[in-house]
């Protein structure tokens, strides 16, 4: 079934409103929350950069501050490789070159996975959301709502989480908040809701689909495979869908993102991904991690509570936010 969530006098003279502060922008809002990060990094580096020259201790402590952030063998490699050339080729010897040449290496490296979502290709346009219970996901469907939203885009939430009770609510109580359709069941397939949802959103021309499923571990292959029978069931009536396939990560679990994305992948082919709770961990290395070992789009990051606190990917920012 489908639920339709929407949306004295006094003598003396009035005091004038005070002029609330201006809210903080995207940007102040990502250094804010990578803070933590940040502090595993920051003075470390620069005690390092300090020397104002790359030789083999810096080369070897830098190799240690990289691989406990989470940023991964592979990814420290390439990074102190490329310091290394970068050294070699252009003399280096302040440590504002360095860290210039460290933070320019990182971005190169972050670069392919700034791939903004297009969702004009299709209509509705199906967003299939995926995840490890407690990663955030159903708190990223009513933000990606929001986000939309802001887009101009008109949104639909698809309620395919039908094991958790919890999860259902939650979601229709973001539903509320954004005043978009919420499409639920009291119980039932998770597929037939999301197949219900997608033949709604034809039906009152919504731009876009946000396909909630239940969170599931890569080891319980049973739920993998049932998670892989909702896609199927999306193809029979949108054979192009699901036109994006987000697997949601929680950043605290560092590492062990890597094999998050490669079972997800494997089941249901991830097609990008949403990395929240940045600003509750040092390990936002990971990302660079991601790039190298499993490389999928990153398409939102999240880095806060409030609604607006996720946004797309932009590696630049990410990286000014980690060494300033």
């Amino acid at each position: 079934m489908f639920s339709f969530l929407k949306k004295s006098s006094s003598e003396a003279a009035p005091a004038a409103p005070e002029t609330p502060a201006p809210a903080p922008s995207w940007r102040e809002r990502l250094f804010k929350g990578l803070a933590k990060t940040r502090a595993q990094w920051g003075g470390k580096l620069k005690s390092l950069f300090s020397r104002g020259k790359v030789d083999d201790e810096l080369l070897e402590e830098l190799e240690t501050l990289l691989l406990t952030s989470d940023v991964g063998i592979e990814a420290t490699t390439h990074l102190l490789d490329e310091l290394k050339k970068a050294a070699k080729r252009d003399k280096l010897d302040t440590p504002e070159a360095i860290q210039k040449a460290l933070s320019d290496a990182l971005i190169e490296t972050l670069r392919p996975l700034e791939q903004p979502l297009d969702v004009s290709t299709h209509k509705p346009y199906v967003i299939m959301i995926a995840g490890v219970n407690g990663a955030g996901k159903t708190t990223s469907i009513g933000k990606l709502a929001k986000y939309f939203q802001g887009q101009g885009k008109s949104v639909l939430l698809a309620a395919g989480d039908t094991f958790r009770a919890a999860a259902r609510e939650q979601l229709q109580t973001w539903g509320e908040r954004n005043n978009v359709t919420v499409v639920a069941q009291e119980s039932g397939d998770p597929a037939a809701v999301i197949y219900d949802a997608i033949a709604a959103a034809r039906a009152r021309g919504i731009d876009i689909v946000l396909a909630d499923t239940a969170g599931r571990l890569p080891t319980q292959l049973h739920l993998m495979d049932e998670i892989a029978k909702v896609r199927r069931v999306i193809q029979k009536i949108e054979p192009d869908g699901p036109h994006e396939t987000l697997l949601v990560l929680d950043a605290n679990i560092g590492q062990n993102a890597l094999q998050q994305v490669k079972a997800f992948d494997k089941a249901i082919h991830v097609t990008g991904l949403v990395l929240t709770k940045l600003d509750g961990t040092a390990k936002g290395g990971v990302i660079a991690a991601i790039a190298r070992q499993c490389p999928k789009p990153i398409r939102f990051i999240g880095v806060g509570e409030q609604i607006d606190d996720l946004r797309p990917f932009a590696a630049k920012d990410f990286v000014d936010a980690l060494f300033e």
